[in-house]
């Protein structure tokens, strides 16, 4: 298993000339109903709308000039793309973007304006990152992962070195899951400095590959149906380095259902009038879920992204049934 507290430290020295410190937000409108203290990280505040630019530039900054030279090449349901892109306009790369044939509009617009250039394959994220990093392989190429990689992972760890210094007291942390790199580097970084957080891992129920992986002791080639959390969906990588990490960091696993999400999308709209996606709404519905048996700890929710699609939005406003 990948030391996840040594990745986290280098990719906190490379990358925070680049990355914005996003804020950590109290919430009384959500915690005054459960006596359960809950701060959001806003990560749907960070460049290119979500934490993705963290791994990606924790990547390609360590990547040599031969290998951005060569030419990168990624996969991606859309934050990663739109990371990646914004990464490598910093080191003077461009990089080719494989996205499933149903990838969210919202977030295809989101690459091109970082200047990506997009190509489509399959209509699942395992499906696309099997290809994509079958192609760079054919033709030369560097493969920048989306989760399965070291300094993608100690980049998006960086969040939790954030949380230390804006938190005195951290009981738990709720993260949303897909390939786990997010998850992955913020309880691999946090179970190393301080073991008493509990860590709470979370999916929508129709896409929970990741968790029923865990349950199995094994990775899972299972089918996804579709979600308003289209950042988490979609299979997981047979040789995944997170998935030993998340075994081993994750204290608890909550699944939550596409009435919920939405339910979690409005009210966080209504309560801070900012946007979220559906990941980040999978995070919340989660806490809300599991209010009651956190009462008086203090918990961090993960808003791991922004980026939504107009008419995602209406249909969430709208209460209209995913």
């Amino acid at each position: 298993m990948i030391d996840v507290a040594h990745e986290v430290r280098e990719a906190e020295q490379r990358i925070r000339p680049h990355i914005r410190e996003t804020p950590l937000v109290a919430s009384p409108g959500f915690d005054g109903r459960d006596g359960a203290p809950v701060f959001f990280k806003c990560e749907n505040l960070q460049h290119t709308g979500s934490f993705k630019a963290r791994g990606a530039l924790s990547k390609a900054l360590a990547l040599g000039r031969e290998d951005l030279d060569r030419g990168v090449v990624t996969a991606s349901t859309g934050n990663h793309g739109a990371a990646v892109a914004f990464a490598l306009a910093r080191v003077n790369a461009k990089a080719t973007i494989f996205v499933p044939e149903n990838a969210s509009p919202t977030k295809l617009s989101n690459i091109r304006r970082q200047g990506g250039e997009i190509r489509e394959h399959g209509t699942d994220s395992g499906e696309t990152e099997h290809f994509a990093r079958d192609y760079a392989e054919r033709q030369g190429l560097t493969y920048l992962p989306p989760y399965n990689d070291p300094q993608v992972i100690g980049g998006q760890g960086t969040i939790a070195v954030e949380l230390e210094r804006q938190l005195d007291q951290i009981d738990t942390v709720v993260v949303s899951i897909g390939g786990g790199g997010l998850i992955a580097g913020i309880a691999g970084y946090l179970k190393a400095v301080r073991p008493s957080i509990r860590i709470i891992g979370c999916s929508p129920a129709n896409s929970q590959v990741m968790i029923q992986s865990v349950a199995a002791g094994e990775i899972l080639d299972l089918p996804s149906q579709p979600t308003l959390s289209d950042g988490t969906a979609g299979g997981v990588e047979t040789d995944a380095i997170t998935f030993p990490v998340i075994r081993e960091t994750v204290d608890e696993f909550v699944t939550v259902s596409e009435t919920q999400i939405s339910s979690a999308m409005r009210t966080f709209l209504d309560t801070h009038s900012m946007l979220i996606e559906g990941a980040a709404g999978v995070a919340i519905a989660a806490w809300q879920q599991r209010a009651t048996d956190l009462a008086g700890a203090n918990t961090v929710v993960v808003l791991c992204g922004g980026n939504i699609a107009l008419d995602t939005l209406r249909q969430v406003i709208c209460h209209a049934n995913p």
